[in-house]
């Protein structure tokens, strides 16, 4: 992947303010399929609204469908259940389906567990859930992807990915001390990973991926973290209420990257790319205080191989 010079760089007419609605208006999606995962609540549930808005029929992929906001629900979304750390519920969810697939927005997450928690199959619960199950999920679509004729995968990442590389010699903590930012960071660059290597992949079969940074949003993605943490963000006011910091988005505003790659005429051969406030994002050296863009761990080529290799051989080991 090449993200070149600044004048190189994809630009869109689109930024920090923008919503999902505004990045389809006058967009048709009749007719075309998505699946959204964690598409019940937050920022998952704006994506779901906004392309269904747009004619598109639109699957929530979800842990628990008893909790989607029924405010999503209407004759063109259905939900169907998926937990992303069983691989064997990722299973599941792909044998079940049938016909193309136009875009797979990767959304659902899991941030800062306090403790140290593992998968089914051993692996570290936000590197399972965040990477992993999307990993399977993915390849496992990938021929209803191709019958699409121009799918789109689109990878929720976060800034965080900017704090810490994949560590290819300790993936799952289990020498390491665990560190629930570190972990979550880890898991995030895995998904920018995800999607520079599908994109290596799959660029001849005419299925682009790109990831996306939302930025901050009050959504239940939060609600593992220290409230200590939540403080110095200024999400608790001192007498513990919660509260909304003025460079917070909406969910409307945040799902609007991810709904414009995986949508909008504007992004349409975008591929490999990594987008924050509706623009790529640039190269960046990653670390403690790095400058605001992708890290140029999260879009190596040779991680995104040697990730690809783990994710393989994992689901491999849970065939056999």
């Amino acid at each position: 992947m090449d993200h070149g010079t600044d004048a190189e760089r994809v630009s869109t007419p689109f930024g920090h303010g923008s919503t999902a609605t505004d990045v389809l208006r006058g967009v048709d999606l009749t007719g075309r399929r998505y699946v959204v995962t964690g598409g019940g609540s937050g920022l998952g549930a704006a994506s779901v609204q906004a392309l269904a808005a747009a004619g598109a029929s639109v699957t929530i992929a979800t842990r628990n469908p008893d909790t989607v906001d029924v405010q999503v629900l209407g004759d063109l979304v259905d939900v169907r259940q998926l937990d992303l750390a069983d691989l064997d519920s990722v299973r599941d969810f792909v044998h079940g389906w049938s016909g193309p697939v136009d875009g797979l927005l990767a959304n659902a997450g899991v941030m800062a567990l306090p403790e140290r928690r593992e998968a089914a199959n051993g692996w570290e619960l936000q590197l399972a859930t965040n990477y992993l199950g999307h990993f399977a999920l993915a390849v496992g679509l990938q021929e209803h992807l191709e019958a699409a004729h121009g799918a789109r995968v689109v990878v929720v990442s976060s800034g965080a990915q900017r704090l810490a590389p994949v560590d290819f010699a300790d993936p799952q903590f289990h020498e390491r001390p665990y560190d629930p930012w570190v972990a979550y960071a880890q898991s995030k660059t895995a998904g920018v990973l995800l999607a520079v290597g599908l994109a290596r992949r799959w660029a001849p079969l005419g299925v682009t991926a790109n990831a996306v940074a939302p930025g901050w949003i009050r959504t239940r993605l939060q609600r593992h973290v220290d409230p200590d943490a939540l403080r110095a963000m200024g999400v608790y006011e001192e007498d513990g209420q919660l509260h909304t910091p003025d460079w917070f988005k909406t969910p409307e505003e945040g799902a609007a990257d991810q709904v414009m790659l995986a949508a909008s005429p504007v992004t349409a051969a975008v591929t490999g790319r990594y987008f924050e406030d509706g623009q790529e994002s640039p190269v960046v050296e990653g670390g403690d205080g790095a400058e605001p863009g992708v890290a140029s761990w999260s879009v190596d080529p040779a991680a995104a191989d040697a990730l690809w290799d783990l994710g393989s051989a994992a689901l491999a080991a849970h065939r056999a």
